[in-house]
């Protein structure tokens, strides 16, 4: 891509569309590493997802432990906050002041929340501790903010201060904004299931709060296999690479309605969970 420069920016901007499919796809190592289902030794797991973390911009230790959160309480209406896209109910929508409903307006709208929120989170956001991590967790932060930075600072000395960001903030741009949508339709579609802890159940939560997104051959390579986001959830232990095969040979999967490539874009209409109707909504349907 550094060649590309001296021929034509567009070239190069081809090119980072290329190059942050291929972020996805290491993101999708990253995120399986995470759940030790990459590699059957514990420590390949841990060195090629902190690698693979430098790569994506994202903290191994940090990003994992919110991640596991969000597996543990994915559709709970109880435990909302940690590792998930924030959706409130109907009726705490109508509670909110008429300034709390327009940030979550805001919030919701899909100009900020792909737009901009996802270089936020992998540019800034990524690089600071929280207050519930401790102080191991906190270290691992810092040295993984160590970490990228001293690859930074080497690409730099390669290419240029200037070829590196020409090159990088695109394909950073376009590779965040891929994995915040893809996040976002598998628990943001109109038939997802959310419930209260009373009635939460890990196996049909797991079934009816992720989704089976079923994309084109090509994407479904560049985003590892993770649109079979339902069996994911069932069983994070079941590696990327065999999440397709694991569908086939199953009929309890198939019984999942899919969201396609195209249907998915119905879920940039949808900001509430209607309790009443078990379903999410748009700002227009309420009642």
């Amino acid at each position: 891509m550094v060649m590309s420069l001296k021929v034509s920016y567009l070239l190069t901007l081809g090119l980072a569309v290329i190059a942050a499919g291929f972020m996805v796809r290491i993101f999708i190592i990253f995120h399986d590493c995470g759940h030790g289902s990459f590699f059957k030794s514990r420590t390949m797991n841990r060195i090629i997802g902190n690698i693979t973390g430098t790569i994506v911009f994202t903290p191994y230790n940090k990003w994992h432990h919110e991640h596991n959160i969000h597996h543990q309480t994915v559709g709970n209406l109880d435990k909302r906050g940690i590792g998930d896209v924030k959706t409130l109910t109907v009726d705490e929508y109508l509670k909110l002041s008429k300034w709390q409903r327009f940030t979550y307006r805001i919030y919701r709208n899909p100009l900020l929340l792909f737009g901009i929120i996802p270089i936020l989170l992998f540019a800034i956001v990524y690089r600071f501790t929280k207050p519930y991590m401790t102080g191991r967790q906190k270290l691992y932060l810092h040295l993984s903010n160590l970490g990228l930075a001293v690859t930074i600072f080497l690409v730099i000395l390669a290419i240029g201060w200037k070829a590196y960001l020409l090159i990088q903030i695109p394909v950073l741009y376009m590779g965040a904004v891929a994995g915040v949508w893809l996040f976002y339709v598998q628990h943001q579609f109109k038939d997802v299931m959310w419930t209260n802890e009373e009635n939460w159940d890990y196996k049909k939560m797991a079934l009816e709060g992720s989704s089976l997104y079923k994309l084109p051959a090509l994407f479904n390579w560049f985003t590892g296999n993770i649109g079979y986001h339902h069996i994911h959830h069932l069983s994070p232990l079941i590696p990327n690479y065999n999440l397709k095969k694991c569908h086939n040979e199953n009929s309890l999967f198939h019984e999942v309605k899919p969201v396609t490539f195209f249907s998915g874009f119905e879920s940039l209409v949808l900001r509430l969970w209607d309790e009443r109707r078990m379903r999410m909504i748009g700002f227009n349907e309420i009642q």
